[in-house]
């Protein structure tokens, strides 16, 4: 059941993770040429966070050897648990930024 509140979380913030991120690159336009579309922009930026967030999640662990199940099964899926993870956590990171932003 939290699987499935935690898969719906997520499909539910990237879209607004996509947004938050279109609106930035369009400020940004102003100073550069644009030579590809917001949204690739945004999702390229999206897939670019997450590699950095997993490549970040495997030294941790190999730096403190913790054992890390290969698959883990959501709602009948076997998944990864670390692209998984740092996927979720790239969707989440422009709105926590914007929090502090704020702030």
């Amino acid at each position: 059941m939290i699987s499935l509140l935690v898969l719906f979380t997520l499909a539910l913030m990237l879209p607004v993770s996509i947004w938050l991120r279109m609106c930035w690159l369009r400020q940004q336009a102003g100073k550069v040429e644009p030579k590809a579309s917001p949204l690739s922009l945004a999702v390229q930026e999206l897939l670019a966070a997450a590699g950095g967030i997993y490549l970040s999640l495997i030294m941790l662990l190999s730096f403190l050897k913790i054992d890390v199940p290969e698959k883990i099964l959501l709602l009948g899926v076997a998944m990864d648990p670390l692209p998984c993870l740092a996927i979720g956590l790239a969707i989440v990171q422009p709105l926590v930024m914007r929090l502090f932003n704020k702030n």
